[in-house]
């Protein structure tokens, strides 16, 4: 979706960043059919959460430097490239769920679908599941939604954010803001996960780190390393961290909060070893 827009306008085609976003479209996959050795298979969100700070960060702030930069043309795209998609996903559940819900099942499918098209699914599965992990939510069709409604959110917020961000400050003053709001989040995390658990996993403010690290990618944070033997290295050490978190995490695992450190770290290691 959003992130194949930013990929197909980047100057350069990322291979490596299709390859670890179908990893963790596959390790997600494999948590939901309860593969054995995946238990932590939906750590593969988080990793998507980099991917798509990065490369819409990367968008946003080409055109910012270009001069070109359109609310309405980027609302327009993401506009363009989710919504049909999303219709349809929507459309057939509610077809389904028609012959094979209960009656007060199907009234919580109509509800989270308007959940939806508000992008507050998030919120919605918050307030109304009793856990992501648990077998009741496996019978919620839409529940994957919570993640998009969470992107949403971070588009909403964010684009206007970094464009206040560039006409005030110099660029490396920038990254430091940006930093230290993902420090602020990535704190909140912590916090909500000892306190909130439901709260922390569903939550774009405690979601917003992830996504702000690979916002942090995009705009130069981290150094390219010049020795390809260092690259090779540093990307192998990210996948190793990724497949490591999805095989060793369980459903217990506190999460986000500094359990989701490591894929997010491990996705930025791949995408920083270009």
């Amino acid at each position: 979706g959003d992130a194949s827009d930013a990929a197909d306008r980047s100057s350069r085609y990322r291979p490596d960043i299709d390859g670890i976003r179908a990893i963790a479209v596959i390790l997600v996959v494999l948590f939901h059919f309860g593969i054995d050795g995946f238990s932590g298979g939906y750590i593969g969100v988080d990793v998507f959460f980099v991917i798509s700070g990065f490369l819409i960060t990367q968008l946003i702030h080409d055109d910012i430097v270009r001069g070109r930069f359109s609310f309405v043309r980027f609302y327009e795209r993401r506009i363009r490239r989710i919504v049909p998609a999303l219709f349809l996903v929507m459309a057939l559940s509610l077809v389904a769920g028609w012959f094979i819900l209960l009656p007060l099942d199907y009234r919580s499918l109509a509800h989270s679908a308007l959940a939806t098209l508000g992008f507050v699914s998030n919120i919605w599965f918050w307030q109304e599941t009793e856990n992501y992990f648990a077998r009741t939510a496996e019978y919620s069709p839409l529940l994957h939604t919570w993640s998009l409604a969470v992107e949403e959110q971070f588009y909403i917020v964010f684009p206007p954010l970094l464009l206040l961000l560039s006409r005030v400050l110099r660029p490396r003053s920038v990254v430091i803001a940006l930093a230290f709001v993902c420090a602020v989040s990535f704190a909140y995390s912590i916090v909500l996960v000892a306190h909130e658990p439901q709260a922390a996993f569903y939550l774009a403010l405690g979601r917003a780190w992830e996504l702000g690290i690979g916002a942090l990618l995009a705009l130069g944070l981290v150094p390219r390393l010049e020795a390809r033997w260092m690259r090779e290295v540093l990307a192998a050490a990210g996948l190793a961290t990724i497949i490591l978190a999805a095989i060793l995490f369980r459903h217990g695992t506190p999460f986000p909060g500094y359990a989701a450190l490591a894929p997010c770290l491990g996705a930025a290691a791949i995408i920083a070893a270009e």
